[in-house]
Order: C-alpha cells, then structure tokens, then sequence
C-alpha cells in the first residue's frame, strides 16, 4: 500500500497535535511542523511506538519564506510526494478594543495565519501540481471568525477571513490539478490545562462557553482527508451545539 503523506503545521499543542496524531492513527504518515522543537517531539512521543515511524518532527518558522523552502524541499526528499497539507498554525494575541491595536500584534497575527497559511500552501500546491500521480489535500483551519467576528478581535478575525479567500482561491485553481482544498471552522475547544476563560459578547458581557473535546476536531480532519480527490467539503464547521454563533455572536 502506497505511504499516505501529511504536514501539519501548529503540530506541538492542541488542534495541531490532535489532528497529527489522528491522522498517524490511520495510517498517514505525518510531517509534524512549528517553531518549537521539544514541543514537536513531545508530539512525537505521545504517538507511542506504534506510531513512531509516522510522526516527524521537522522545526520551521512558517511566515519565513526560506524556511517554508526549506521544509518542503525536505519533504520532497524524503518521501516523494505529498498528499495532505493540514494549515492549522496560528498566533494570536489578547483581546483588544480596534483602536488599541499595535501594528507590531497585527503583522504578527497576519504574518502566522494569512502570510504562513499562504507560503505553505503555496508549496504544497507546487508538489501536488508536478508529483505522479499528481493532486493531493489542503485543508486550511479558518475558525468561526472566518465569519462571524468576536468583539475586540480586528486582527485574529481579518486573518480568518483572508484565510477563507485562500481556500476559495485554492479549491478553483486547484481543480485542473486535482488539488482540493477545504476549510474546518473550529469552535470552542476544552483547553487542555485551565479552566476555559469567559469570552466578550456582542452585548458587552462576558460568558463562559461551551466546550468540546478536541477529538472531535480530529476526527472530522481524518474523515475529510479520507474522501478521494473528486470529492470535496469547502466549509464545515464543529463546535459545541450550545456555543453562541450568529451575526456578532450573540
């Protein structure tokens, strides 16, 4: 059976790890991605021996141009192919009122998920135009606030946005090459190691929301990178059925 060959950036905590490991699970071979080598690792460890072969950990800044080079270059070289692009990494930063934004918090959020998310797919999408049998996977993670926004979220919520263009933009120059791309708009996930925080709502006040396991994140990732490459998802969202989501949620 042919290797099944993934990159999942954003692998060292939360979404990304759960996803990578998931995907380890059924059989993918996973390239784990972030700046962050022990986290990487730690990813890798947590997979267990059965899973050791398939997780590799490769450290990369992906809003650098070269690094991005780099990466996928390695990828290139030691499997041949790539089948998945999971673009999941993503800084963020508190929330603040618009007129208290820094300009240094807004490059930096836009550089890691517009600018990142655009290098990474860029690539990927060179490798699956050429490779034989050509095609291949990106599913960009775009989050509720692709759509709708948070109070006090201008830089977080223009990222998400820019990321919903990139899929659009990917699904339709994608098709002539058997490229498909989708998009998974994450909700409220269960932190891992605190209480989850009250968020602002549209009204002012502050609520603590519901909140999901994030294997069920994981597991919608699998499933969609199980479909064959006539099929496609462009958009699906999975969140907590009680979590506020509407125009100005809430």
């Amino acid at each position: 059976m042919a290797v099944k060959v993934s990159v999942v950036t954003g692998a060292g905590s939360n979404v990304g790890r759960a996803c990578a490991l998931a995907l380890a699970a059924d059989g993918w071979t996973v390239v784990l991605v972030g700046r962050r080598k022990e986290a990487l690792e730690e990813t890798a460890r947590l997979g267990g021996r059965p899973l050791a072969e398939r997780l590799v950990p490769v450290p990369a800044d992906i809003t650098d141009p070269v690094a991005v080079a780099d990466l996928f270059a390695q990828v290139a070289l030691r499997f041949g192919r790539l089948d998945l692009l999971l673009n999941n990494a993503a800084d963020t930063m508190p929330y603040l009122p618009t007129e208290d934004v820094g300009i240094e918090d807004w490059n930096r959020v836009l550089g890691s998920i517009a600018t990142g998310g655009f290098l990474c797919a860029q690539a990927a999408y060179r490798m699956m135009k050429e490779q034989s049998p050509r095609g291949g996977r990106i599913i960009n993670n775009g989050a509720p606030s692709a759509h709708v926004p948070r109070p006090d979220s201008i830089a977080f919520t223009a990222a998400k946005h820019a990321v919903a263009g990139l899929t659009k933009s990917l699904s339709l120059d994608g098709r002539r090459y058997d490229i498909a791309c989708g998009q998974i708009d994450i909700g409220n996930v269960t932190p891992p190691d605190r209480e989850q925080p009250a968020a602002r709502q549209a009204d002012g006040s502050l609520r603590v929301e519901p909140t999901m396991d994030v294997r069920h994140v994981a597991e919608m990732v699998v499933a969609m990178a199980a479909l064959p490459l006539g099929v496609n998802i462009p958009s699906v969202t999975v969140m907590p059925s009680a979590m506020p989501y509407n125009a100005g949620r809430g």
